[in-house]
């Protein structure tokens, strides 16, 4: 088994000022400062809990613990299987549920991801509603034909899924949620730093669901759970343990396929999703500081189906969009992003739309943070469409 990677804790909070020689700008590795912070907007059908329920100030992790240990405790269907969750998972996700809700529900499974996912896509197909765990992203692909093929397609070819008592209609694959830690942190080289939600994306029937706090992961994997299709659920491992939110402790659900408007601007539009929404926020904090701007943060929560709708009306209101991922920029999210926004918004823009992601190589040991948008990228990126 793969050791555990430790949280790093200043990839999220150091920052190097990037500094100016001969009107050049000259940059070191850059992140976010300490005090970005996103997690303090309304989000819907959670904002009202937090005035009514009481809170817990917890980490992502222990939110995702949260989420299903209350969707394991109210719905019988529920079941949590993969490589060593049973003993809490290479992160903590899963600690303390097996022997709360009993090795029949919680267990462990061998180790092949492709028996993993075959085996929660009969359960679903059942009426079970699954929760497998991928131990890492990157070991989803022996899994792709399972989810591409059968998982992605089984509602489609039924045409039909209707819940009763004895739940889902035979034939449909409601209920699916693939769990997988996902994205850099520092040191994770070629097969523990990688991002293929675009990959996902390519497959209508799927859903891809990226969280980027305490907060969202909790409403999110709530929402998932109960969705009629099979959910990707990404959870970026460097945000695990990265700081803590007060989160309720009743259940709630986030819609998925909203986007939430971080921040409202006039000038340009960044577009995010994960862990770069804090760079791009400390980087709207410089821009609007050294430029005099006024910058939209727009977080998709939901990678595809993305609510086009909201990404448009900010874009057809600033005319300037920045699109910012962690995953490798050829055939990104961005891509399609940008030409949504092109199709859409054409007549509106007033630049070409940047895209600041993973540059298109393999991610290597030892320059792993080179290879991730840092706020530095960020902030030319604004820089530049502004003064277009």
């Amino acid at each position: 088994m793969p050791s555990t990677p430790r949280p790093i804790l200043r990839a999220l909070l150091g920052r190097t000022t990037p500094t100016r020689t001969n009107n050049n700008r000259i940059r070191s590795y850059s992140t976010a400062p300490s005090n970005a912070r996103l997690n303090h907007s309304r989000t819907p059908n959670s904002s009202s809990l937090r005035s009514t329920s009481k809170t817990s100030r917890i980490n992502l992790f222990q939110s995702v613990n949260a989420a299903l240990s209350h969707a394991l405790s109210t719905d019988e269907r529920v079941l949590l299987f993969g490589e060593d969750v049973a003993f809490g998972g290479v992160f903590r996700c899963s600690m303390n549920l097996s022997s709360q809700f009993g090795s029949d529900r919680v267990f462990n499974t061998p180790l092949s991801e492709q028996g993993i996912v075959g085996f929660a896509i009969g359960a679903a197909s059942e009426g079970m509603r699954p929760v497998a765990e991928i131990q890492f992203a990157d070991y989803v692909y022996p899994a792709f034909d399972q989810l591409v093929n059968e998982a992605a397609k089984m509602r489609f070819r039924s045409g039909v899924w209707t819940e009763g008592k004895e739940g889902l209609t035979s034939m449909a694959c409601g209920g699916l949620v693939v769990r997988m830690p996902c994205g850099g942190v520092g040191h994770g080289a070629l097969y523990h730093s990688q991002s293929p939600e675009s990959l996902f994306t390519h497959v209508p029937g799927l859903r891809v669901v990226m969280p980027r706090s305490p907060l969202q992961a909790k409403g999110l994997l709530l929402a998932a759970i109960e969705c009629p299709d099979p959910v990707i659920f990404m959870e970026p491992k460097i945000l695990y343990r990265a700081a803590v939110e007060h989160v309720p402790n009743d259940a709630y659900t986030i819609p998925l396929s909203m986007a939430e408007v971080l921040k409202p601007g006039s000038d340009v539009t960044v577009v995010s999703y994960g862990t770069p929404l804090y760079n791009c926020s400390a980087a709207i904090s410089a821009a609007e500081k050294d430029l005099d701007i006024s910058c939209e943060l727009i977080d998709l929560r939901t990678v595809y189906p993305w609510d086009r709708k909201t990404v448009l009306d900010s874009i057809r209101k600033t005319g300037r969009a920045v699109v910012v991922h962690e995953s490798m920029v050829n055939a990104g999210v961005g891509a399609e992003v940008a030409a949504t926004i092109q199709e859409g918004a054409f007549l509106r823009l007033e630049a070409p739309v940047q895209r600041v992601a993973g540059w298109s190589t393999h991610v290597g040991l030892v320059y792993e943070k080179f290879n991730l948008p840092d706020v530095a990228r960020v902030y030319d990126a604004i820089k530049k469409t502004v003064e277009y």
